[in-house]
């Protein structure tokens, strides 16, 4: 009868396309779990664009759905276009709970606005988020970026590994590298998650493309991980020192917002309009007002010699960089926070009322998503706009901050803030021979502003200058003739245009960053009411300075309206003259040394010590930076070698000369486990020599090929100096009595011979290693861990 015949193996070329494709078992879930994971290391930068509340169910959400879609299209080997046909279904059906909760019926159906939305979002998302200030929330689609990136970054990085082979298969590691990428271009500038995610998610996986190609070693892993916390370490002590000025490339930092207050009027020259034409006019109601806080309209910090206007968009510390926010805005201000309601009835402009400084913005009506899309902020002055106008109906509601206003004696001798400020230009003389005049003597910056304010208020007079009202003339505008008549003409007379534009100029001259703001404030009859409708009379205009640790502080220098100037009031001030104007006190004459005196340093020597400091610093900054890495990595191999060493030098000097000898023996078979040839284990002393000489004698390589001469040689140096120390060990621990001092020198001569003997049949690289190698020391301490037991 003729033996039974097996069935063939299938071979990688006969078997099935569908089973090769078909994940298999532990290995698939290892690939899942991995790529899912790494993919949410590399949208952690996304986190705070929108919060963690809003980001956290669309990342989460597109992942699993995502892993989900890519599982069941390698088990049922779904075809590219079916793949891509159920994820559109699945990013549409769940995309409305997980990134447009605000469109959904009951915050999980999708409608069709949801699905119209969301389709849109695919091309125009981007462009939304980077134009948008964090933290964006929940609002809108915002959400389909981070839940489009997750769903589409699964579905590719998941379908790569359950398709390809064992091998092929860990180049879908290289999606969520793609995918930290992209998040990060679309993050802020803080650099602790991008820094923190990319390290996490390269040891992740490396280490998971080295187990699934098969050649993952315990060794690697941890070397890896040292590796990632020294980088970590060293960017996180020397990277803020290195590159204190170069902070990272986002592109929301390249997106210009279209907005551009340069194309739009100075809002302060259409002060006599508010008073003219609106001054019975009812402009907008505001509810919840805090009591003696004024509503700000615009605030100016460029004067040109012409008007006062906002900064234009490149001043990024001024007023001119309006930029769209998302859901919440960001605020380093402290103060009283409350809810403000707006209302327009009548205001065609494009400047948006505001109280203090807005946390968030939230408009009613129809139109709430499109006047939200037309929204520009700037929270370093305040102030709003809607690029469109702000059209009669227009409601919302904002929760602000509004900062408590210190008193003279709180701000006390605080110095002026440290604010960036556009220089002002065509200032006429006749601005810092007053300032002179009326400050000149004022010892702290709040004194000199408080002087500012009130030379001008009890020396001016008000009037609007309407002849319709029989109003003393006053001519509008604020410009350097304007100032000039202010200033220099028989009567100082103006409203509040002419007079803040004056102290603030003063102010500029005389040290102090200050800048104009035009608002309205309600009057002592409105004030604390629930409900203020605000008129045009209500328009008013102030200064603010920056102080040190009080930020900006409003002062009103417009004199009372009461004061109002008649045909036959005496002349209250003349014509400023430069003669008699009084200067502050010059600075003391520096003492001039005698040229003789050797212990006065010259200014060359004070500029060359300052350079040779500055170099000093530089050096030592990059001293540092490039010594934190170099110990960080040294110190593990100087660890290894003071081990090596302490263990070499308690075996020669061990108390007893038997031990010593042992401890000869031993040092030569450590040095034999360090360079990857150890000993035979259970085996006599002679056994071992011969095992190791007959392991020096082999070939280095896998596939080098066996020359008997130089396995001979290679046999000779090693076998002589190795059995000569097994039989001198034997005759020592087993012979009578104990050895003399002298033969236990003779016996480590010959140990530092055998050794030496060791490095010079391997590799040279072999032999580097050997010095950092941890297999000897592993083994010694695995052997004291079995002796333990043994011992009780």
């Amino acid at each position: 009868m003729s033996a039974p015949t097996s069935a063939p193996t299938p071979t990688p070329a006969t078997t099935p396309r569908s089973t090769r494709m078909r994940p298999q078992g532990r290995r698939a879930w290892v690939d899942v779990l991995v790529l899912v994971i790494a993919l949410g290391l590399a949208l952690l930068p996304l986190v705070p664009v929108y919060g963690w509340p809003a980001a956290t169910p669309a990342i989460l959400g597109g992942l699993l759905l995502g892993a989900a879609i890519a599982g069941a299209g390698a088990r049922w080997r779904w075809p590219a276009l079916v793949t891509s046909a159920v994820s559109l279904v699945v990013y549409l059906l769940a995309g409305g709970a997980l990134a447009a909760p605000t469109t959904t019926v009951l915050g999980v159906l999708p409608s069709l606005q949801t699905v119209v939305q969301l389709l849109a979002s695919i091309i125009r998302v981007w462009k939304e988020v980077l134009t948008l200030d964090p933290s964006l929330g929940a609002s809108g689609t915002l959400l389909a970026a981070p839940y489009l990136l997750a769903l589409v970054g699964a579905i590719t990085a998941v379908s790569a590994a359950l398709r390809a082979g064992r091998r092929g298969g860990a180049w879908a590691g290289l999606v969520p590298v793609a995918v930290l990428g992209l998040a990060v271009l679309l993050g802020t500038k803080d650099t602790v998650l991008p820094v923190a995610a990319g390290i996490a998610m390269a040891v992740l996986l490396l280490g998971w493309a080295a187990w699934r190609r098969g050649n993952l070693v315990p060794r690697r892993v941890l070397a890896l991980v040292s590796l990632g916390a020294v980088a970590l370490a060293s960017g996180a002590v020397a990277g803020p020192v290195v590159a204190e000025q170069s902070p990272r490339f986002v592109l929301r930092d390249e997106m210009v917002p279209p907005f551009d207050p340069r194309d739009h009027p100075s809002p302060l020259a259409g002060f006599r309009r508010f008073v003219k034409d609106w001054d019975e006019t009812a402009l907008l109601t505001v509810r919840g007002l805090p009591e003696g806080t004024p509503v700000r309209l615009a605030t100016l910090d460029a004067y040109d010699g012409v008007v006062w206007n906002v900064a234009g968009s490149e001043a990024a510390e001024g007023s001119g960089e309006f930029r769209r926010v998302g859901e919440t805005i960001e605020t380093s201000v402290r103060g009283e926070r409350t809810e403000v309601e707006f209302e327009v009835h009548e205001l065609p402009l494009v400047w948006l009322p505001t109280v203090g400084y807005a946390e968030r913005f939230d408009f009613a009506g129809p139109r709430s998503l499109d006047l939200a899309a037309d929204l520009r902020y700037n929270d370093a002055t305040g102030t709003a706009v809607l690029t469109a106008g702000v059209a009669a109906g227009t409601r919302w509601q904002t929760t602000v901050v509004v900062p408590s206003v210190p008193d003279d004696e709180a701000i006390g001798n605080a110095g002026t803030g440290n604010v960036s400020l556009p220089e002002v230009d065509g200032v006429p003389d006749a601005v810092p021979l007053f300032a002179g005049e009326v400050a000149g003597t004022a010892t702290s910056p709040v004194l000199i502003a408080r002087t500012l304010e009130q030379g001008l208020a009890e020396r001016g007079w008000f009037s609007h200058g309407l002849t319709a009202e029989g109003q003393y003339p006053s001519l509008s505008g604020h410009g350097a003739d304007r100032m000039t008549t202010l200033l220099t003409g028989e009567l100082m007379v103006g409203d509040g245009e002419q007079y803040a534009s004056a102290m603030a100029l003063m102010a500029r001259e005389m040290g102090l960053p200050a800048r104009v703001v035009l608002g309205f404030v309600p009057d002592e009859e409105q004030a604390g009411a629930q409900e203020i409708t605000i008129h045009g009379e209500d328009v008013q205009a102030w200064v603010e300075v920056s102080f040190a640790g009080h930020g900006w502080v409003p002062f009103f220098p417009t004199p009372d309206e009461s004061r109002t100037p008649r045909e036959d009031t005496p002349t209250e001030q003349s014509e400023p003259q430069p003669q008699v104007v009084q200067p502050p006190p010059p600075p003391p004459d520096p003492v001039t040394p005698p040229d003789d005196d050797p212990e006065q340093a010259s200014t060359e020597d004070t500029e060359e010590d300052a350079f040779a400091s500055q170099i000093w610093r530089t050096v030592l900054t990059v001293a540092v930076a490039v010594g934190i890495p170099v110990v960080l990595l040294v110190l593990p191999l100087l660890l290894i070698a003071l081990a090596k060493r302490r263990r070499r030098e308690r075996r020669r000097t061990a108390a007893v000369p038997v031990a010593r000898v042992q401890g000869g023996w031993e040092e030569v078979l450590d040095h034999a486990r360090d360079l990857r040839r150890p000993a035979p284990r259970a085996s006599t002393r002679r056994e071992i020599a011969v095992g190791l000489t007959a392991a020096f004698a082999a070939p280095h390589g896998r596939s080098a090929p066996a020359d008997p001469d130089v396995s001979t040689r290679r046999a000779a140096t090693v076998g002589g100096p190795v059995a000569g120390l097994a039989a001198g060990a034997d005759a020592v621990v087993f012979g009578p009595g104990e050895p003399a001092p002298e033969q236990v020198e003779a016996y480590w001569q010959q140990v530092d011979a055998a050794i030496a003997a060791m490095h010079e049949v391997v590799p040279r690289r072999q032999r580097w290693l050997a010095r950092w190698s941890l297999a000897s020391l592993r083994a010694r301490r695995r052997e004291q861990r079995r002796a333990r037991p043994q011992a009780r």
